[in-house]
C-alpha cells in the first residue's frame, strides 16, 4: 500500500484490523488532516498534536470494533473527542462549580451582521480563546451536536450545568466579538 486515494476506506479499514502497517499509515495520512482540528477545538497545539497520535492508537487499537453502521469518520471523530476529554481530565481543566442558578448573567444579544462578516478560522479562534471547561462544552453541544445529557455525561455534570456552560460561552463569544468589531 502506498497512495491513500488508491484504497477504499473498506480496505483501509481490513488492513489495519489486520494489524498491517502500511494500511495504518495510509490511514493516518487519510484522515490526520481531519482529526488534528477537532483536537484543537479542544486543547492547545503541543497537546492537540500529542492527543492525534495517542487517537490514532486508540482508532488502530479498537478498529475491529467499528460495525460498519454509521460513517468512519464520526467513528474515529468520537474517539478523538473522548481523548481530548481525557488529557482535559487529566489536567483537572474540566473542574466545574458553577450551576446556572450561581452563573453571573453576561447577556447581550447578537449583530448577525457582525457574525456574517466572520469567517471559520475567526470564530473557531474565539472558542479556543474560551476556558478549557467552557470551550468542552461548547464543542460538544455546538460542533458535535451532543445533547445536554450527553454532554453532561462526558464530562461529568448535571444536564443543568451543561446548560449553563453552554450559554456561557456563548455569552462570552458575543463578547469577544463584540470586542472584536468595536475595537475595545
Amino acid at each position: 500500500m502506498r497512495d491513500s486515494s488508491r484504497y477504499t476506506e473498506a480496505e483501509l479499514i481490513a488492513g489495519c484490523t489486520r494489524g498491517e502497517r502500511g494500511a495504518q499509515q495510509l490511514l493516518y495520512e487519510r484522515y490526520a488532516s481531519v482529526m488534528y482540528p477537532v483536537c484543537l477545538r479542544y486543547l492547545g497545539r503541543e497537546d492537540a498534536k500529542d492527543v492525534l497520535q495517542d487517537g490514532f492508537l486508540t482508532v488502530f487499537d479498537k478498529i475491529g470494533t467499528y460495525k460498519g453502521e454509521g460513517s468512519f469518520e464520526g467513528w474515529m471523530r468520537k474517539i478523538f473527542v473522548n481523548a481530548c476529554l481525557m488529557r482535559l481530565r487529566k489536567s483537572d481543566a474540566l473542574r466545574f462549580t458553577e450551576d446556572i442558578a450561581e452563573a453571573p448573567e453576561l447577556g447581550g444579544t447578537v449583530d448577525y451582521g457582525v457574525l456574517e462578516q466572520l469567517g471559520t478560522k475567526e470564530i473557531l479562534d474565539l472558542v479556543a480563546q474560551l476556558p478549557p471547561g467552557l470551550r468542552s462544552a461548547f464543542n460538544l453541544f455546538v460542533l458535535e451536536g451532543y445533547t445536554h445529557a450527553e454532554v453532561a455525561k462526558a464530562l461529568g455534570m448535571t444536564e443543568q450545568s451543561s446548560r449553563s456552560q453552554v450559554s456561557r460561552a456563548r455569552s462570552l463569544l458575543q463578547r469577544k466579538i463584540k470586542e472584536l468589531y468595536n475595537g475595545k
